[in-house]
């Protein structure tokens, strides 16, 4: 159930109020010794001058807590359609993914929008939709032309994880940003081979001593 993801509008927040009431305080599968400042959310300017020096837009960086789930780190996609972020269980392996695209829904096209199978039941929950078919299921929210995902296999994560994790959509934490947002690579000096002349084709110099 890949698909592109899009910018995520940097009000989403407050037009979600049911949603986002139960949003947790501390990042899923933390220690529960974690010093508190750990939980500091990052600033607006923080976000946007680490996403602009990727090349990537500020207003979708959003993360989830899912209950007894963890970020994988290796799963974080950035790129100039979006983010990606899976969450993985430690104890089942099941995996909820959270991505962002364009789009728009409403009950009466719920079922037909982005088809993940041709038999695809949707149900309105709240400010959201619950989507299941062809072995998927999925939390979808609506806000100003994009659709939020939060999705999984279907009988690895049940629809109450999944529903809290759709709560938990939040800006990220302070301490998160170098998962979520990691520095952009700088461009690194060529190495110089000892072995290449410095004058002709450049090709490398073999040749053998008197003595070789």
């Amino acid at each position: 159930m890949t698909r592109a993801v899009r910018a995520l509008p940097l009000l989403l927040l407050p037009a979600l109020p049911l949603l986002l009431a139960g949003c947790g305080t501390e990042k899923a599968g933390a220690d529960p010794g974690t010093p508190r400042a750990s939980a500091v959310p990052a600033t607006s300017a923080e976000i946007a001058s680490r996403a602009r020096s990727l090349g990537f837009d500020p207003d979708l960086v959003y993360v989830i807590d899912p209950p007894g789930f963890t970020l994988a780190q290796q799963s974080v996609g950035v790129s100039d359609v979006g983010l990606s972020v899976s969450y993985t269980s430690p104890k089942t392996g099941a995996v909820i993914n959270l991505r962002v695209e364009p789009g728009t829904m409403t009950d009466a096209n719920c079922a037909t929008q982005a088809v993940i199978s041709e038999h695809m039941t949707c149900v309105r929950d709240g400010n959201a939709w619950y989507r299941t078919g062809g072995g998927e299921a999925e939390y979808v929210l609506a806000q100003k032309g994009h659709l939020v995902h939060v999705d999984a296999e279907q009988g690895k994560v049940t629809r109450a994880v999944l529903h809290k994790a759709a709560q938990s959509l939040r800006r990220p934490y302070k301490s998160e940003l170098p998962v979520i947002l990691p520095p952009a690579r700088t461009a690194t000096a060529p190495v110089e081979r000892g072995d290449l002349p410095t004058a002709g084709d450049g090709a490398p110099n073999n040749s053998v001593g008197t003595s070789g």
